[in-house]
């Protein structure tokens, strides 16, 4: 991301992460994918459904629509998101469906009736999905996070600017808070015996500007892990051409779960293997 490479606001990112992630120069959200909904859902889907705004669960017409998580749970695979809630609102005990907790256009999700007993608030399946933030670190000391875990920083901490209020405890500059929070929580995962023993921590921007000569990217993308080129020692650096469709293809690989999604599927779309030990290529 050209605003935030050797960014002096980004201490963290540039230092530790960069220089022990496996990452590509040249990864970009999909053609037009803007604002920030159309790319989580993309993650989740490899489409936006038409979309091209944030809105609120029950809004997208995903229907009965497959999406990555239902696959892994029709597999029997766990799956579990961590969202952070905004400064000052309660932490939620509900399925969240609006913005009374969260910017909930960052939580894919909750926009699948599958996942929400079609859009109930009080609907156990979601609520045992998604879950406060602050259980992550519980979740992790006890050994019982879900083998895919998707985390989502609040607006305060995920780096987007003109967000008030903010906790005045941190630092007042959006990137740096933004920096700050990751130094302080990505050492809690990689400490972790999941981590360690073979997990893969990926670092996802959603999205570029709308406009100009940097429009849709490229964006940061980072990952971490034992089994990444540099083994989450030291920096491997490609300039392959990705998006988030090379994301999802690489996570339905992973956890070998089909039919391909989307984009993923399309077969222009390359993978993410470079990044990972073993490969050669540069991406299927």
């Amino acid at each position: 991301d050209p605003d935030l490479k050797d960014n002096p606001l980004a201490p963290y990112l540039n230092g530790f992460i960069l220089h022990h992630a496996a990452h590509s120069e040249r990864y970009f959200n999909p053609p037009g994918n803007h604002p920030s909904q159309p790319n989580y859902l993309w993650l989740e889907a490899g489409t936006n459904f038409g979309v091209l705004a944030d809105t609120q669960p029950g809004q997208v017409p995903t229907d009965r629509a497959p999406h990555f998580v239902k696959l892994l749970n029709d597999a029997g695979i766990s799956w579990r998101a961590y969202a952070e809630p905004d400064f000052g609102s309660p932490v939620f005990d509900t399925c969240p469906l609006d913005f009374t907790y969260l910017d909930v256009e960052h939580l894919p999700f909750v926009y699948f009736a599958d996942v929400t007993n079609n859009f109930d608030a009080n609907s156990r399946f979601c609520i045992n999905h998604v879950r406060p933030y602050y259980q992550l670190a519980t979740d992790l000391a006890d050994h019982t996070t879900a083998r895919y875990n998707f985390i989502t920083p609040n607006l305060c901490h995920d780096g987007h600017e003109g967000v008030s209020p903010c906790d005045t405890t941190e630092p007042a500059d959006n990137t740096l808070r933004g920096d700050t929070w990751l130094k302080k929580n990505v050492p809690l995962i990689l400490e972790s015996e999941e981590y360690k023993r073979g997990g893969a921590l990926f670092i996802i921007w959603d999205e570029a500007e709308d406009s100009g000569k940097f429009s849709d990217g490229p964006i940061g993308m980072f990952l971490l892990s034992p089994f990444a080129k540099g083994e989450g020692k030291r920096e491997y650096v490609n300039y392959v051409h990705y998006d988030h469709s090379s994301t999802l293809k690489t996570l339905q690989e992973i956890f070998g779960v089909t039919p391909l999604l989307g984009a993923a599927a399309d077969s222009a779309t390359k993978d993410l293997a470079d990044l990972f030990l073993g490969s050669d290529d540069h991406g299927n």
